[in-house]
């Protein structure tokens, strides 16, 4: 989820991606934490390997992964800044495709079931609930039960005009796409 989240922002500030290439990244964290060895540190991970990095020798899997990751979150903060206020003012727009379950009132059927739902307004409170939650470090299924109740209040009850009482959960997220004005 918090990658999704990630990307949406990144479409919306419109501004440059991050570096592609290895030695590009790692060039990048090396400036941002004042050099190799508090590189090393902070991705955990040996000196010589940053060095390694930034000549453009190998690689693993999910030590490409963390430098990604370390990138991107401190990739033109400012710009993160204002759009995150943005989004936390105005809502945010999300598409979705998941397996929901659902409990309502009697007669109804609880099965989950795959559905695509189409780009959704959501609130700037569901915005702000959601980051708050990614920036404390919060679970994937937290976070897809923020979005959840965001969804049930605009999709499935339609701002309480229709099927009061509902609950709404992901029981399986397939993808998530976010934006923001």
């Amino acid at each position: 989820m918090s990658e999704a989240l990630d990307r949406g922002l990144e479409r919306a500030m419109q501004t440059q991606p991050i570096p592609k290439t290895l030695a590009g990244r790692t060039s990048f964290l090396v400036k941002q934490f004042k050099g190799t060895k508090n590189t090393a540190r902070e991705l955990g991970v040996s000196q010589r390997s940053v060095e390694r990095w930034l000549k453009g020798g190998g690689i693993g899997k999910e030590n490409a992964k963390k430098l990604e990751a370390a990138v991107r979150e401190r990739w033109q903060p400012r710009v993160r800044k204002r759009i995150r206020r943005a989004a936390e003012a105005n809502g945010f727009y999300v598409e979705v495709s998941g397996t929901f379950g659902f409990k309502s009132g009697k007669g109804s059927t609880d099965d989950p079931r795959d559905r695509l739902l189409p780009v959704q307004k959501l609130s700037g409170d569901v915005a702000r609930r959601l980051f708050e939650a990614r920036d404390r470090g919060a679970s994937q299924q937290e976070q897809e039960k923020i979005i959840a109740e965001g969804l049930r209040e605009a999709y499935f009850t339609d701002g309480g005009r229709r099927a009061r009482g509902l609950e709404v959960t992901f029981t399986g997220l397939h993808w998530a796409e976010f934006s923001v004005d």
